[in-house]
């Protein structure tokens, strides 16, 4: 894909299902996309990959042209977009996850509007202050019929946790299969509880794109209603417990 990082295509199976990455941006910029951006999301792609593989789910890691959301362009959304409308060219009418981290984040709830697109996966996402009237409101008519999960460190530093319970709050009002997970004492790269987070992203992906069963945490994160849905504490361990 011209324009876009190759992520592992599973090779098991023809593909059926598709995973877009998309990396942390910045605010304003014109340079070119960080390499340790991209780098970061590796794990969670090679991860979900190889989980994938024998149900054909190919992953993709979007290569920005700049590195900055700047203003009303929304670059990185654009790019995200553009990448939906490859993966349909490529593999034809295949369910899409966008998937992404801090300003990618941002991108990943902007770019939901291909109908292509059934799951929206944000990682501490960064999104503008809500109430402080200089940028107008996140649009969510977009993630209408979407299965969206929002994963916040509830000490991040970076992207503040509380405009993304907000954004939540009125996403699920619009959308009931919504959830968001805190991730208590952990910060904007979500180092601390890491493979707690690898594993509620695979069992989030892999429900929504493969209709494999969500774990009980998720489902009554689904199911409970705000704020109980929005606020659910991702537990330690959280990966052990899925296993056998």
């Amino acid at each position: 894909m011209s324009g876009t990082g190759i992520g592992v295509v599973a090779a098991d199976a023809a593909v059926a299902a598709a995973v877009l990455l998309l990396p942390n941006g910045e605010l304003e910029s014109t340079r070119r996309p960080s390499s340790l951006a991209y780098s970061a999301t590796q794990p969670l792609g090679r991860m979900l990959a190889r989980a994938g593989r024998q149900e054909g789910v190919a992953v993709h890691t979007v290569q920005y042209r700049v590195r900055g959301w700047n203003g009303e362009r929304a670059d990185l959304a654009a790019d995200a977009a553009w990448a939906v409308e490859e993966v349909v060219r490529r593999y034809g009418d295949v369910p899409v996850c966008l998937a992404g981290h801090g300003m990618g984040g941002r991108a990943a709830l902007r770019a939901a509007e291909h109908s292509a697109v059934t799951s929206v996966l944000a990682l501490a996402p960064w999104l503008p202050d809500d109430a402080s009237g200089v940028e107008p409101l996140e649009p969510v008519a977009q993630l209408t019929g979407r299965r969206v999960m929002i994963v916040h460190g509830t000490t991040d530093a970076r992207t503040d946790p509380e405009l993304s319970y907000r954004l939540a709050g009125r996403v699920k009002k619009a959308n009931a299969g919504t959830c968001r997970f805190e991730v208590h004492s952990d910060g904007h790269a979500l180092r601390q509880h890491h493979d707690e987070v690898l594993a509620l992203s695979a069992d989030f992906v892999f429900g929504t794109l493969c209709d494999r069963a969500y774990s009980r945490p998720v489902a009554d994160a689904f199911a409970a209603p705000p704020p109980l849905g929005l606020r659910m504490p991702l537990a330690a361990g959280f990966g052990r417990a899925l296993r056998p």
